[in-house]
C-alpha cells in the first residue's frame, strides 16, 4: 500500500455562474520517501488536487468525492478537530508566496516555535532552540541571529526556506510543495531545490511538486502527473516521461522548452484551455491537437494511463497517438 492513495477524486466549486469542475475524476499515489510532481498549465488542477488532501479548501463552496487515503486512513471523513491534528503535522504545506503566508507582526523564530507548540508540546525554551535548529537544518546562515528578525528582514529565497522550515518543523509524512521556486533567481532555485533533496534523504519526507518549471521535474521529480483540464493526461516516472512522452498534449509542453525551439522560435500550444464550466463528453484537448481524430469527437475514451504498461496515453480511441 501506498503512503497517500487518491482514487476517483473530483472536485468542483459553486459559484455564480454555475459549477466550475477544477478536479475531474483523478487517481494518483505516493510512496514513501518520493518526490512527486504534478505539472500542467494554470487552472489545469494540480493545486486543488493537492490541497483536497490536507482539505485547505472552502469548505462553504467545494464538492468533494473520491477517496483521499493517508496510511490507510480516509481523509475525506475525518471530523474536523482530527484534521487540525493532521494538518502541519502529518501534513504540511509550503505555500507560493512566502511573503503573504508569514506573518509580518511576528519574528520568523516565534513563527517556527508556534507549530512545535501547538503540535509537539514543546515549552517556549524548547520550541526557541528547536527553531534556531530548523533554520540551520534548511540552510539559513547565522540562524540564532535570524530567528529574532521579521520577515520583511529576509531575502525571498531565505523567506521561502523560512517556510519550508516551519512545514518540516514536525517531521511530516507528507509535504506539498505549491509552486516553491516561482519568485526565485536560478541560483536560489537550486539551493531550494537542494533542501528538498536533504528533507527527503533525511526525514524520508514524501513530496508532492506543484510547478509549472518541466526543468524542475526532470531535476528533482522521480515521477511525475501530467494535467489537462482537471484530469490526469499521463503518470509516468521522469526518465521515462521526458524520453518518451505518449499524450500529444505532453509532448506539446515538451516542444515549448527553450531547449526545443527552432531558429530561435519557441514552439506553442494553439488555443486555450477550456473553461472548467464545461464537461465535454469529448477529448478535451481535442481542439488544440494537431493529432485530433473523427474518432475524438465521438466518444470519451479513457484518459490516463501508466507509463509501465508502455500504452499510448493518447485520447484516441485503440491507443492511437
Amino acid at each position: 500500500m501506498s503512503l497517500l492513495e487518491i482514487t476517483n477524486l473530483k472536485v468542483s466549486f459553486d459559484t455564480e455562474d454555475g459549477q466550475v469542475q477544477a478536479v475531474r475524476d483523478i487517481s494518483l499515489s505516493l510512496d514513501e520517501g518520493e518526490i512527486l510532481a504534478l505539472c500542467g498549465e494554470s487552472g489545469c488542477g494540480k493545486s486543488v488536487t493537492a490541497m483536497s488532501v490536507p482539505r485547505l479548501l472552502p469548505p462553504e463552496t467545494t464538492r468533494l468525492s473520491g477517496s483521499i487515503k493517508l496510511d490507510g486512513r480516509e481523509l475525506t471523513t475525518l471530523p474536523e478537530a482530527e484534521m487540525r491534528k493532521v494538518r502541519g503535522k502529518t501534513v504540511s504545506v509550503v505555500f507560493q508566496e512566502p511573503m503573504t503566508s508569514l506573518n509580518p507582526s511576528f519574528t520568523v523564530g516565534y513563527q517556527i516555535a508556534e507549530v512545535l507548540r501547538r503540535h509537539e508540546g514543546l515549552s517556549r525554551q524548547a520550541a526557541a532552540r528547536r527553531a534556531v535548529e530548523l533554520l540551520e537544518l534548511v540552510g539559513i546562515p547565522a540562524p540564532a541571529r535570524r530567528v529574532k528578525e521579521y520577515p520583511h528582514q529576509l531575502s525571498g529565497g531565505m523567506r521561502q526556506r523560512v517556510m519550508i522550515a516551519i512545514a518540516v518543523a514536525c517531521s511530516p509524512r507528507v509535504l506539498i510543495a505549491d509552486e516553491p521556486t516561482t519568485a526565485l533567481d536560478v541560483t536560489i532555485q537550486a539551493g531550494v531545490l537542494d533542501v528538498f533533496r536533504d528533507l527527503r534523504d533525511r526525514l524520508g519526507t514524501a513530496i508532492i511538486l506543484i510547478t509549472h518549471d518541466l526543468g524542475v521535474v526532470a531535476d528533482i521529480a522521480d515521477r511525475a502527473v501530467v494535467m489537462y483540464a482537471g484530469r490526469a493526461v499521463e503518470q509516468a516516472p521522469v526518465g521515462g516521461l521526458f524520453a518518451g512522452p505518449r499524450h500529444p498534449y505532453t509532448l506539446g509542453l515538451m516542444n515549448a522548452l527553450p531547449s526545443a525551439a527552432v531558429d530561435g522560435r519557441l514552439a506553442e500550444i494553439p488555443g486555450l484551455v477550456p473553461s472548467p464550466l464545461s464537461d465535454p463528453d469529448e477529448c478535451a484537448f481535442q481542439d488544440r491537437c494537431a493529432r485530433a481524430q473523427a474518432d475524438c469527437r465521438l466518444s470519451r475514451p479513457p484518459l490516463t494511463h501508466q507509463a509501465d504498461d508502455h500504452l499510448a496515453a493518447c485520447f484516441h480511441p485503440g491507443g492511437q497517438s
